[in-house]
């Protein structure tokens, strides 16, 4: 069988390749163009554990939506939302050079989690899973954290960094996925897609 991914994530595309999973990517809009109905926007106070699952859940089924719209075979769409929860706050994707520098700062010394919603829409269906993980850094000097900032890796990851680039250095602990913390937990994944008939 093979699926569609709706995300632009290199590091999940390589995941699936690792499980196996043929795929085809579905590319959404960006910038000016971005799609309103994935809009990444937290609403006020939301939950962050509600707020990866709603986005996974929008992801996925809006997927469907454009395979009907641009009349492409009808196949199951695997979608996926990262997000960092610290001291119940969510820390998404940084905006802008010090926007990584002061979640950076934050983060340095401290436990966070990261939350990895992912969600397979299919015939009407849509099923999802959480993979929640505990990650502690280490206390991280300012010389570090500026010339990780300035290397440009931390601008297009949630929690403005990448456990599987050089923020690694900065990793002490972590409980829960690997994977999951990379953006695609992929024992829950496989196990999601085994409910669509996938044997992986």
């Amino acid at each position: 069988m093979r699926l569609y991914l709706a995300s632009r994530s290199p590091r999940r595309r390589e995941l699936l390749h690792q499980m196996g999973v043929e795929f085809d990517t579905i590319a959404f809009g960006d910038g000016m163009h971005k799609d309103p109905e994935v809009d990444e926007t937290p609403f006020p106070g939301e939950d962050p554990v509600v707020y990866v699952e709603r986005v996974t859940r929008a992801k996925a089924e809006f997927g469907i939506a454009l395979l009907a719209e641009r009349h492409l075979p009808m196949r199951p769409v695997l979608s996926a939302d990262t997000t960092l929860e610290f001291n119940g706050e969510i820390i998404g994707k940084p905006v802008d050079a010090a926007d990584a520098t002061a979640i950076l700062q934050r983060l340095s010394g401290q436990t966070h989690h990261v939350l990895t919603g992912v969600a397979v829409s299919h015939q009407g269906q849509t099923e999802y899973i959480l993979s929640r993980s505990q990650v502690r850094f280490r206390t991280l000097e300012a010389d570090e954290i500026r010339h990780y900032v300035m290397s440009g890796e931390p601008m297009d990851k949630a929690g403005a960094y990448g456990i599987q680039g050089k923020a690694g250095l900065f990793v002490e602990y972590i409980a829960g996925s690997y994977t999951g913390i990379m953006g695609l937990p992929v024992c829950e994944t496989g196990e999601l897609l085994k409910r669509f008939g996938f044997r992986l």
